[in-house]
Parts: C-alpha cells; structure tokens; sequence
C-alpha cells in the first residue's frame, strides 16, 4: 500500500497542475487593449487566417479571441528546437551542455532569452497581418496599439513559459507539453458538437456518426500502441559469468523507440508549407497560383508534406540520437553489444538500425498526419486537431501516465519508512 505521505504528495501535485491551467485557460479569454472582436471574427470565419490555423488549434482558440495567450507557448517550443539543433553543430554549447547542471542552466538562459525575441518578432507580424487586412481589426490606426499588442502578447508568452517550468518542478508531468495538450484538447468539444448537428441536418446519418468516434477512438489506440514500440538492443556487461553466479543481472537493453524523432517533423512540415502562403497574403499579391497549389487537403500539399515528414525524420533522428556519442560510451563503460565490436562497428551497427527505424517511424508519422487531411479535405469531416495535435495528445498522455506510477512507485519503495519493523525475540538458555 502507498505511504499517506506519498499520495498527500502526489495529490497535491495533481491539484496544483489543475489550478495552474485552469489559470492558462482563463486567460485565453482575457483580449488585448484595442482589438475588435467582431472585425476578428470575421477574418476566421472567411478563411483569411488560416496561415494561423496551427497556432490557434495550440493556443486552444486563444489566437482567434486575439487574447493575451494568443501565442501561447510555440516562440519557446521554436527556440528549444533551435537551441538543440545549434547546441548539435556548436562545439562550444555542446561542451557547455556536458557540464551537467549548470551547462543546462545556461541553455536554458540562453532558450529564453531566444524566446523574448521570436515572440517580440511573431507579435510584430500578427499586429501588421490583423492592421493591413481590409479591415482593421483595432479601434484605430494609432501605432500606440502595435506596442500594446507586443507588450501583451509577449508578456502572455512569458507567463505561459513561467507556469510550464512551475508545473514541471512543482506539479506533475511537463508544464509546456501539458499546456499545449489543454489547447488541443479545448477544440474537441467542439468538434463532437458539430458532428451531432451535422447528424440533426442529415449531413450524416447516425450510423456513420457512431462509426466516425469507433474509427477516432482506434485510430487513438494505433498510436498509442506504435508509441509505446520499442527496439531492444541486449547490452552485455564486463564479468557476466561472476555477475551471473552473484545473482545479478549480466546484460540490459537499450531501448530504441520506432518513432525516434517525435512529433517534431509533422510540426516543421506543416510550418514550412504555411511558411509561403503566408507570405502571400502578407505582401497582398493577387496571384494566387502557390495558394492554390499549396491548398490543404490537396495533391500538391499532401505529397509535400509527406516528403517534408521524411526528410524531418532523418534529420531531426541523426540529431536526438547520436550513435557516435553512444557507442563511445558504450566502450568507456566496457559494455558491449552482443555480436558487434566495439567502437567503430557499434557505431555503424547503431546507424544502420536507427536508420531502420527511422523509416519506418516516417511512414507511421505519413499515414497519421495524411490520413486526418484526406477525411476532412475529401469528407467535411469536421475534425480540428489533425494528426498532429493527435500525436501530441498521446505523447502528452503516457508520459503523465509514466510519471504518475514513478511517484506511485517511487513512494512504495523509494520510502525508507515503508519498510516493515520486525520484532526479534533473543531466547537465552540457562
């Protein structure tokens, strides 16, 4: 049975994650000084924002109130991923990052500081894109409301990144990844809504409104399940004879996740494929043929965005896992893989089968961001998350799950206290 000390613990995490973003979910509410909410919606509803359409689905409609969390927590995800992949080509912030917890601190400095800026910079373009429309989405053209709209928005940012880091040390799970998981998951009641009116017009019957939730909920569950798929490598220890006759476990696995690269190649994708259209409406040209070409849903855009997912892939895997790096400290620890050398050989044997997976992982992560795109492109299927925000919503998932059983477990046998006292009776004979 788990210690009170330890539930008490764990409840009072939980507690504190739940206030903290039920304060983020407020505030998506709470607009910027000058905006006109009226003018706003109409630019949604017409379909001129939807170069926006990412940053609204994370910001959970945040953007599309023009609150202050209208940027929500994406300037501090694009700047993590610009640290970690300059920190993979820089040998002094490499060196820096060796250095263990102070070398992180500073990194962390530094994302932050990258974060001020991306944000400072989004909010200049989402003030001069909602001001250079047809109609001006503020009370007036006094350039005091672009200074307003930066101060706000990235003040929102800054506190959205405060109360991630807050909720990762004080509450349970990863503050960021759980803030853009309440974004995401706030558009679902929404979507159920529409499909049951849908179902009332005689859009769809409720037969294929009963099939739509099984295939959501499988497709769910596919995810899931790939997510969870690993790759063990049997790692063999120096002395395993001796360890082995010791009772101690001779050999462990490295672990390798089919989908090694995350949810990081969908996200630079889409963001690249949106990167032109915006572009276009920005400057206002009347030749439309790149937004016609690069059209959501169609033929253009879906093999783009397949190759853009397979190259990511590659790329951004080579970065997270670095079989040099492993096999070197593979051979420092004298540990070695069954059947291969070590060194130079792990290293290739490492790169070969990463490199396995990582193809495989890329096909997985083309059918489940391609698949939701084809369903509402092709069958009006209201369904606002894509895939995504789906593979966002099952990672977020399993690792609060993950890191709910370690504090279950850690207060079960990390407690020196849970240990039983037993009474030992000494008989002495005369």
């Amino acid at each position: 049975m788990v210690p009170n000390s330890a539930n008490k613990e764990l409840r009072q995490r939980i507690f504190f994650t739940i206030f903290i973003l039920l304060i983020y979910r407020f505030g998506t509410f709470v607009p910027i000084p000058g905006i006109n909410s009226e003018v706003i919606k109409s630019i949604f509803n017409s379909g001129d924002a939807d170069m926006f359409g990412m940053i609204n689905l994370f910001s959970g409609g945040a953007l599309e109130r023009m609150s202050i969390f209208a940027l929500n927590i994406m300037p501090y995800i694009t700047s993590s991923i610009v640290m970690q992949l300059v920190t993979s080509m820089h040998k002094g912030l490499e060196a820096l990052k060796k250095e263990g917890e102070y070398g992180r601190a500073k990194i962390n400095q530094y994302t932050r500081y990258l974060t001020i800026i991306l944000a400072f910079v989004q909010s200049l373009g989402v003030y001069y894109a909602l001001s250079g429309s047809q109609t001006n989405a503020f009370v007036s053209d006094s350039s005091l409301y672009m200074w307003t709209t930066s101060v706000s928005l990235v003040g929102g940012t800054v506190m959205l990144m405060w109360f991630g880091e807050r909720i990762t040390s004080s509450g349970i799970g990863n503050g960021i990844s759980l803030i853009i998981f309440v974004g995401i998951v706030s558009s679902l009641p929404s979507t159920i809504v529409q499909v049951f009116d849908l179902s009332k017009t005689g859009v769809y019957s409720f037969a294929i409104v009963i099939v739509f939730f099984a295939l959501f909920i499988g497709f769910l569950m596919i995810v899931c399940f790939i997510e969870k798929v690993h790759k063990k490598v049997k790692i063999q220890y120096p002395n395993a004879s001796m360890m082995k006759s010791a009772g101690m476990a001779d050999s462990s696995f490295l672990p390798l996740k089919l989908n090694i690269s995350g949810v990081i190649p969908p996200i630079f994708a889409s963001s690249i494929l949106m990167f032109p259209v915006a572009i276009m409406q920005f400057i206002g040209s009347e030749n439309d043929m790149i937004s016609t070409a690069l059209r959501r849903g169609g033929m253009i855009y879906l093999i783009a965005f397949a190759l853009l997912i397979l190259f990511f892939s590659y790329f951004y895997s080579s970065i997270v896992f670095n079989t040099e790096e492993v096999a070197n400290n593979l051979k420092k620890s004298n540990c070695f893989i069954l059947g291969v050398r070590p060194g130079q050989a792990t290293a290739e044997y490492l790169d070969k089968l990463v490199s396995r997976l990582t193809i495989l992982g890329a096909i997985y992560l083309i059918f489940v961001c391609i698949v939701p795109e084809i369903l509402v492109t092709n069958y009006s299927i209201p369904l606002q998350i894509g895939g995504t925000g789906i593979l966002i919503m099952v990672n977020v998932v399993l690792d609060l799950v993950n890191q709910i059983q370690s504090h279950l477990f850690a207060g079960k046998y990390g407690n020196p206290n849970n240990v039983k006292k037993r009474r030992i009776r000494v008989r002495v004979w005369i």
